[in-house]
């Protein structure tokens, strides 16, 4: 069996329970690479085989797999965050379907969650944002022409960026094109809830500057939108006139 896991945003600690205890009975794991906290790998056994997947190749992380099944061992395919955001999942599953291998997912937490808590924010504020857009900037992997980011921007909701720390100053261009004010509230967040952890806040146009100010290249994830500022609706959910299937409301 093979068990797609997420890993968590970073901090040890913030990998789910089963996910955890599939670390500690697994007889093999692929882990991926740098942003897998090597602490996780010493929830294994003693005679766990650990392979780092950052050197390997689609096919040969899929080998290791058909081996562990070939011997009646149990495989943990241990990914960062989330796996269904950014984890290049699919198409090893695909070829697990080729050779009739079992394997199911594990959810773990997202780092665009681990950022909100560094940031103490909610995403989804009344009045200002009622959606999250996760998304990344085109570089040597392409984006889907619909999904470039002045066309994302233009809705003006709450964004999360991936992989882009290194083209800021292209970032900020395509969201001020998008509609984005320059003074647009935004933040970097390196290595969320790892003990690096960084939070730099900013705006739009700062981006870059910030940035370079903080000696940021790599590793962080891009919150942009008024769900970074002051003003906000009060939720209706918990307002005394509001009234639901638990509770009615009050007319004063």
């Amino acid at each position: 069996m093979i068990h797609f896991v997420g890993a968590g945003p970073g901090a040890a600690d913030l990998i789910t329970l089963r996910g955890h205890r599939l670390l500690t009975q697994a007889d093999v794991v692929i882990y991926a690479g740098s942003l897998v906290n090597p602490e996780l790998l010493k929830y294994t056994k003693p005679s766990c085989r650990i392979y780092n997947s950052a050197s390997m190749t689609l096919e040969e992380v899929v080998s290791v797999m058909r081996q562990a099944e070939k011997e009646q061992q149990m495989t943990v395919r241990l990914h960062t965050g989330d796996p269904s955001v950014y984890g290049a999942i699919r198409e090893q599953m695909d070829l697990l379907d080729k050779y009739s291998i079992a394997y199911d997912v594990v959810p773990g937490v997202s780092s665009f969650c681990g950022a909100a808590a560094a940031l103490n924010a909610e995403y989804t504020l009344p009045g200002v944002s009622q959606s999250v857009i996760i998304t990344r900037m085109a570089g040597r992997t392409p984006v889907p022409e619909k999904e470039e980011i002045a066309l994302l921007a233009s809705h003006q909701a709450t964004m999360v960026v991936f992989l882009s720390t290194g083209m800021l100053e292209q970032l900020s261009e395509r969201l001020l094109a998008g509609g984005y004010p320059a003074d647009t509230p935004a933040a970097i967040v390196y290595k969320a809830t790892w003990k690096e952890e960084k939070v730099c806040r900013c705006t739009v146009a700062s981006l870059a500057q910030t940035a370079n100010t903080h000696n940021i290249t790599k590793t962080a994830l891009i919150i942009v939108g008024n769900c970074l500022g002051d003003a906000y609706d009060r939720s209706m959910l918990y307002h005394p006139a509001f009234s639901h299937e638990f509770r009615k409301g009050t007319d004063s």
